[in-house]
């Protein structure tokens, strides 16, 4: 019998799954512990949940389920568009901002294209280009830092898309506005750069990349209501760009990609600011003291400004076990190259309390602090 993977396509043979942030009912179910019990913080999840509105919002929304959704979010571009000072036909709204890099794919990449993004990157640009048969050029990360001239050195007659995270996800690190201009200046202009900034909400300065949009370059900026909005099981995000490159996008897109729930609860998130702040100054404080502990133990972490911190346990996979045994979930970073590290989301003052009691205790044990 002919084998399934002789009539797939070739490149996906070798393609990694990505393996998201363990979840609570898995590892209850493992431990025979009540769902309660765990504390999360592996996914960069809001630890408040959603806003008060939004859950309102998708309560009142449930009951008409049984219809079918706008199908281009109309009454969600238009409140996006008017926060940004832009028009609607500059957002594309997609399934989560992971559906935008799909549609990015699906509109620019070829057989034997390239694609550009920086070492310790999200990993999801690299495994939707090798979907599409792309080459992914992964350019070094000195302290954890993305190197845009790097990037600049690394391009290619081929080069079609350029990924630049910012925040990046894992590191928490964030590149200066002064960095993005001069790498803008000269960026040459058949190649679309997409900075994706899933964690700008939580940011005290952010750069302004939506002045390249209003100058009409040919960038895109991702967005997410899976973070600081604490809808990320809505799976619901937007992209940003001149409207002639959204129009390419929206070529690409399904009808109904994002459901009527989703809309309704992203609406009204958009728009309950008290909760944004709420989460934000939790997760400022929270992170400050994650760091502040680590400093303390004198283990080596990487100094963030999104709601997680990337820190050196030695053995990411080892105390990833070992915390779990404790009720604790962390996202070890093997995936990102980095077998030493585990991401830290912050959570609750609580959680977080109770995570570095576990963490402490597991490395004295193995006698690292």
């Amino acid at each position: 019998m002919t084998s399934i993977w002789e009539l797939a396509n070739p490149q996906l043979r070798d393609l990694a799954v990505y393996e998201p942030g363990k979840p609570i009912e898995e590892t209850a179910r493992e431990l025979g512990v009540d769902p309660n019990a765990i504390i999360k913080l592996a996914s960069n999840e809001n630890p408040l949940g959603p806003s008060p509105k939004a859950i309102q919002a998708m309560h009142s929304a449930a009951e008409n389920a049984h219809l079918y959704p706008d199908g281009g979010g109309v009454y969600l571009c238009k409140a996006i568009a008017a926060k940004l000072n832009l028009a609607p036909q500059n957002i594309i709204l997609g399934n989560g901002s992971n559906e935008m890099i799909e549609f990015l794919g699906h509109a620019f990449l070829n057989l034997d294209d390239d694609v550009i993004t920086s070492e310790y990157a999200f990993i999801v640009y690299k495994l939707i280009a090798t979907s599409f048969g792309a080459r992914t050029i992964e350019t070094p990360s000195p302290d954890y830092q993305q190197d845009l001239e790097a990037m600049l050195d690394a391009i290619t007659p081929k080069t079609r898309l350029i990924f630049i995270p910012n925040p990046n996800n894992p590191t928490g690190t964030l590149i200066s506005q002064r960095k993005i201009d001069s790498f803008m200046s000269r960026i040459p202009e058949n190649i679309i750069v997409v900075f994706d900034e899933a964690y700008f909400e939580f940011l005290d300065d952010p750069p302004a990349t939506l002045r390249y949009v209003r100058e009409g370059r040919n960038i895109v900026v991702l967005r997410t209501f899976s973070k600081i909005h604490g809808l990320a099981g809505l799976r619901i995000g937007y992209g940003v760009a001149r409207r002639d490159l959204i129009e390419v996008l929206q070529k690409t897109r399904q009808p109904f990609n994002v459901n009527s729930i989703a809309h309704a609860g992203a609406l009204a998130a958009l728009d309950d600011a008290a909760h944004q702040r709420k989460t934000k100054r939790i997760v400022d404080e929270g992170r400050a003291y994650l760091q502040e502990q680590f400093a303390e133990m004198k283990i080596q972490f990487v100094p963030g400004v999104a709601n997680f911190v990337m820190v050196n346990v030695g053995n990411g996979a080892a105390v990833f076990e070992k915390l779990l045994m404790r009720n604790v979930i962390v996202r070890p970073l093997k995936g990102y190259k980095l077998p030493e590290w585990v991401r830290i989301s912050v959570g609750t003052i609580e959680q977080n309390r109770k995570c570095i009691a576990s963490l402490k205790e597991i490395l004295l044990k193995d006698r690292q602090i």
